[in-house]
C-alpha cells in the first residue's frame, strides 16, 4: 500500500531552507521515495484542530508505510534535522492510500 507524507511547514530562515531543499531530495530518493508537490498555502478554509501557523507544505509519496517510516528514521534524513530546524517548524506525518 503507498505510503504519503505530508508535511507542514512555517519557514523561519530563507537560507537554511535553501540548503535543506538541496539535499533533502536526495534522501527521499535513497528510500524509494519522490517528491510530488511543494507549494505556498493560499488560503485555510478550517482550522478546527488549531494547527500552529504554516505557510507552505510538502507531499511525498513512498512505496510502503515501512519504506517512509525507514526515511524519517534514517541516518541520512536525521543528518539534515539540525538544519532543518533553523529553516522552519514542521508538522510531519504519514498516510496509507
Amino acid at each position: 500500500m503507498t505510503a504519503k507524507v505530508i508535511g507542514l511547514i512555517e519557514l523561519t530562515d530563507q537560507n537554511a531552507f535553501e540548503q535543506y531543499r538541496s539535499r533533502v531530495g536526495q534522501t527521499v530518493a535513497l528510500y524509494k521515495g519522490n517528491i510530488l508537490n511543494r507549494g505556498s498555502v493560499t488560503e485555510i478554509f478550517w482550522n478546527e484542530l488549531n494547527c500552529a501557523k504554516f505557510s507552505a507544505f510538502v507531499e511525498l509519496t513512498f512505496p510502503s508505510q515501512e519504506d517512509a517510516k525507514a526515511w524519517a528514521h534514517s541516518p541520512e534524513y536525521q543528518s539534515l534535522v539540525a538544519i532543518r530546524n533553523t529553516a522552519m517548524k514542521l508538522t510531519l506525518f504519514a498516510a496509507t492510500i
